[in-house]
């Protein structure tokens, strides 16, 4: 099955009809990859990433309670539950371990997968993910700075969320509760210990932007605690920008999953 197919299907997980989709080959020698995206978007927004990926190895992409085509259910969002959808949909695609690469809310389910679920992980890539509350910038909760904060998603850059969720989500009108419910649950995040982080047995990459939501020492401490971890700081890059510099991340992943 080829990239150019984009095969869409839905599997009953947890009670949650997830959407997922299959790009490149079974049968290709590398890992599976699994592509997780970050909170109120789609795997849209991997782009040009997927089918590059895909070349010569199997790429699994899916979508989180609540996004893209996936619906929200009456269940908490967390990252417990995210974590065990995507064991969930690993054993009906009947894939023992595969490699993750989750951007924001999706890095921090790779980080919680790869803890709690430590023989379905082989290679890890969290890109804008912390593991305390105070790896982030303080602007990034205080709404009296988000006006002049050149970390934040722009107006334009929520406005092309919205239209995305609204393009494939089951129940558009649903985009702003959700933003709320998703909101809290990022702002309730209790981080993991370092000992938990000591504790991550997949060879880890780390990528933020130089003008992310996470602090670079922040994520330079991720580095040192992760026994067999990498960081990338992605120059001239924002929170959103992080996944549309295909020119430098592209080759990273590329080698590390390598």
């Amino acid at each position: 099955m080829t990239s150019n197919d984009a095969p869409g299907a839905y599997t009953s997980v947890n009670g949650l009809q997830m959407y997922y989709e299959v790009h490149g080959f079974r049968g290709s020698a590398a890992r599976p990859l699994v592509l997780m995206h970050g909170g109120l978007l789609t795997i849209d927004s991997f782009g040009p990433l997927i089918p590059a990926l895909a070349k010569d190895r199997e790429v699994i992409a899916l979508e989180f309670q609540g996004h893209g085509h996936t619906a929200d259910i009456d269940r908490e969002l967390s990252l417990a539950n995210f974590s065990t959808d995507v064991v969930g949909l690993l054993d009906h695609l009947g894939v023992e371990r595969a490699d993750l690469f989750g951007f924001s809310v999706g890095g921090l389910t790779g980080l919680q997968t790869a803890i709690a679920s430590p023989d379905r992980v082989g290679r890890l890539i969290a890109a804008s993910a912390h593991f305390r509350p105070d790896g982030y910038y303080d602007e990034i909760f205080d709404q009296s700075a988000w006006a002049t904060s050149k970390r934040l998603p722009t107006q334009a850059d929520f406005e092309e969320m919205r239209r995305g969720y609204v393009r494939v989500a089951p129940h558009p009108e649903q985009f702003d509760a959700f933003q709320a419910k998703l909101g809290g649950m990022v702002a309730a995040f209790p981080g993991w210990s370092d000992e938990a982080l000591r504790g991550i047995a997949a060879p880890t990459l780390v990528v933020i932007g130089d003008t992310d939501f996470v602090r670079v020492e922040h994520a330079a401490e991720m580095r040192d605690l992760i026994p067999d971890a990498q960081l990338a700081v992605l120059p001239g890059t924002t929170h959103v920008g992080v996944l549309q510099r295909v020119d430098l991340v592209l080759p990273m992943i590329e080698r590390f999953l390598s």
